[in-house]
């Protein structure tokens, strides 16, 4: 069983300033790197986004031999943090810790002030992101069954909340409830943190998040479900939403990767990719990652664009069918 301490430590720290080796590995490419990393989490502390990058920045630290610095940068469901590396000098030295929210819902839902597909350029992948299905002990639920019957039984009094308006939370919620035909209200929130927060002190009812799996080994959530590729190993007797009929044809997931700005060179991006691909490779890296409910996965630049694209032409959709504007 893994402590909330132990979760949720990297997050809450003070941001984490990689140290760097006393000699580069090699010579900067496109000079790059040639000064402090900037880091961009646009999420608050203690998010799953926040742990990704403080585990990551860690990593690349010393590969890149500069210093790599987590800012967080949050607000408006991370759309200001993603603006704010959209704009920066593409140069390498300011990136994003993107989650899919950012580039692939939120950007349908307001003027975020970025073109996800234009100004930022994908770099890697650091995996796709399990969430669990949880609820408030004091909830009448034990199933997703149950859940379900709830919803339909009492219309508009479920409610569920996210990381804010334009999250995975948020459209994993609609989704549901339009699937199984019940009626739930959505309670956005600064971030995943304070929204598991509020399920565990009974403001809202449920959550749909990786953040809620500390709350569920500790016994102050009820946890129904998972959602993700398959069962998810922290919690093997849960099924996953998949084997109940439920979320097959859901567009996206909930993975988190690496942007930089939209014309940063090729060079910096092979170097970044590169870097980042063997960090996942290191066991502890690894383990940490699987820690915030991720499933480490190396992939290219080109083939996390073409994932971008394909999610947020399907989330374009189901937004526009679900009337979420």
């Amino acid at each position: 069983m893994i402590s909330r301490r132990l979760l949720l430590g990297a997050g809450l720290a003070a941001p984490f300033v990689a140290t760097p080796f006393l000699g580069r590995s090699e010579a900067s490419t496109h000079g790059f790197p040639e000064r402090t990393v900037r880091y961009v989490c646009p999420f608050p502390p203690g998010a799953t986004n926040d742990n990704v990058s403080r585990t990551m920045s860690r990593a690349l630290g010393p590969r890149l031999g500069v210093t790599v610095l987590v800012e967080n940068k949050a607000g408006a469901g991370g759309a200001v943090g993603s603006r704010m590396v959209a704009e920066a000098k593409p140069d390498g030295h300011t990136l994003l810790n993107a989650s899919a929210g950012n580039l692939t819902i939120a950007p349908h839902l307001s003027n975020v002030g970025y073109d996800p597909l234009r100004d930022l350029a994908p770099v890697a992948l650091a995996g796709d992101a399990y969430s669990v299905v949880a609820v408030n002990p004091a909830l009448p639920v034990h199933s997703v069954a149950e859940l379900i019957d709830f919803g339909r039984r009492r219309p508009g009094v479920l409610n569920y909340a996210s990381a804010g308006i334009g999250s995975a939370g948020h459209l994993r919620g609609a989704l549901l409830a339009d699937e199984a035909r019940f009626e739930a209200v959505h309670v956005p929130f600064p971030g995943s943190a304070a929204a598991a927060t509020s399920v565990v002190a009974g403001d809202c009812h449920l959550v749909i998040d990786p953040i809620a799996m500390p709350h569920v080994q500790e016994g102050r959530l009820r946890a129904l479900a998972t959602v993700g590729p398959d069962r998810w190993d922290a919690f093997p007797d849960l099924p996953n939403l998949a084997e109940l009929g439920i979320g097959r044809a859901w567009p996206g997931g909930t993975w988190f990767g690496l942007f930089a700005p939209g014309t940063t060179p090729a060079p910096v991006i092979a170097r970044l990719n590169r870097d980042f691909n063997d960090s996942l490779a290191e066991p502890e890296v690894a383990a940490a990652l699987r820690r915030f409910g991720l499933k480490p996965e190396a992939v290219s630049p080109e083939e996390l664009g073409r994932r971008v694209a394909a999610d947020h032409a399907a989330i374009g959709r189901a937004l526009r069918r679900l009337n979420i504007a």
